[in-house]
């Protein structure tokens, strides 16, 4: 299993666009095989990062639900959204695996 971590800057002045947006990807994204932990918008600090982040299986199965994802008729409309309307300035992806699992396993004698 592997994690993606997509850090985004966003235009501070069009947040509700992005939460629109996140919403979007909350519909969409489980639906074309992908487990969604969710999206992070600005709360206090930053007004400019926020976070989309999703376990996946692997990179191949990366690969087949990103197209999918760009043929699923709500996928296409957010990408869509998003180019239209430029609240998303930089996007950034990376993709983590858990090192410290079972980190919740350990029993104390």
């Amino acid at each position: 299993m592997i994690t993606c971590f997509i850090r985004y800057e966003i235009d501070p002045f069009n947040k509700d666009a992005f939460a629109e947006y996140a919403c979007n990807w909350g519909q969409a994204i489980p639906r074309n095989g992908a487990d969604l932990i969710g999206y992070f918008a600005p709360h206090e600090g930053s007004a400019t990062t926020a976070y989309g982040v999703y376990n996946i299986e692997n990179l191949a199965a990366y690969e087949a639900y990103r197209a999918r994802l760009a043929a699923d008729p709500l996928g296409r409309e957010n990408y869509e959204f998003a180019r239209r309307e430029r609240f998303i300035l930089k996007e950034d992806r990376i993709f983590l695996t858990n090192v410290s699992l079972p980190h919740a396993a350990k029993v104390l004698p």
